[in-house]
């Protein structure tokens, strides 16, 4: 995984992954693959699936040059809830795009080490699952 600054700002963490790489043949195959780890997870929650791509294409707006599918994984690591500013950094997504040939898949780093290392962990599972 690649730790980068998005627009100078968001830490985010990304991967490429090959599609000789994982068992996984397509976006939808990798969001089965992470609603399965959240469901592992009893302090995990899923909530949702976002077609990202469908909603932009629906809108007539702009899709990246090869990006021929995206999903977004959107699901909350409930550890606790100390004061109202939390929420602001809550749910989590990890976005998953397909590029023809391989996988990118990226969330943005969270003020919590054990949902990064979770993510991270869970991101790293999709090589080679198979």
């Amino acid at each position: 995984m690649k730790q980068t600054l998005f627009q100078e700002k968001y830490p985010v963490l990304v991967s490429e992954i090959g599609k000789n790489e994982t068992a996984c043949k397509s976006v939808e195959d990798i969001a089965a693959y992470f609603k399965a780890k959240i469901a592992e997870n009893p302090k995990v929650k899923f909530i949702a699936l976002f077609d990202h791509f469908a909603h932009t294409k629906s809108i007539n707006g702009e899709i990246g040059t090869g990006i021929c599918g995206a999903l977004d994984v959107i699901f909350c690591f409930g550890f606790a809830l100390p004061n109202p500013q939390v929420l602001a950094v809550r749910p989590r997504s990890i976005g998953v795009a397909d590029m023809g040939d391989k996988f990118v898949v990226s969330f943005m780093e969270a003020p919590m080490k054990p949902a990064n290392d979770a993510m991270e962990m869970w991101v790293k599972g999709l090589r080679n699952q198979a």
